[in-house]
């Protein structure tokens, strides 16, 4: 897990100051948080490494954790918050009813200070995948385990037996 945050000013929560939920439009969480940033407000926006298929390669790629949100400090009492809502990127501050939602800051000290967990991978134990490369193309199995960065293993039904197959995790998608 990780984080880009803004400015290198005190993210610490004041008497007068509080975090509060920014609803993104999709995919443009890192486009709000430099709008934001670039107005002046502390902004977090908490990131984590993920594993995807591209172009037939396994990449690791870093992704918000929370799709379409970040978190802003604000000051509850002398800050204008009206250009929140027009800044590119933000749809909207989350509220309930007209007050926005207020973040405990023990959550916003929790991702920030969390230790870097493992990758998130593309497929948990269990899934149904199907073979999509070579001579196996179309045999549907469970996913077992990674076997290091660009393996895994994988349980087909081959001639009426159970078998572990040790497969290119790239030559599997999920059914």
């Amino acid at each position: 897990m990780g984080w880009l945050a803004t400015s290198h000013l005190n993210m610490t929560e004041t008497p007068t100051t509080a975090w509060y939920v920014v609803h993104t439009k999709p995919r443009q969480e890192t486009r709000a948080l430099e709008n934001l940033q670039n107005q002046g407000f502390i902004c977090f926006l908490p990131t984590m490494q993920v594993q995807k298929l591209r172009n037939q390669k396994v990449q690791t790629i870093t992704e918000p954790m929370f799709s379409r949100y970040l978190f802003i400090q604000l000051d509850d009492t002398t800050q204008n918050w009206a250009p929140i809502r027009s800044t590119l990127g933000v749809s909207k501050l989350v509220s309930f009813g007209p007050q926005p939602a207020k973040v405990p800051p023990e959550l916003i000290d929790f991702l920030r200070e969390a230790p870097v967990e493992a990758l998130e991978r593309m497929f948990t134990p269990g899934d149904s995948v199907q073979i999509a490369t070579g001579p196996l193309q179309g045999l549907e199995g469970k996913y077992i385990a990674h076997d290091g960065e660009t393996r895994a293993f994988v349980l087909v039904d081959l001639l009426g037996q159970p078998q572990k197959l040790r497969m290119a995790v790239e030559g599997l998608r999920v059914i």
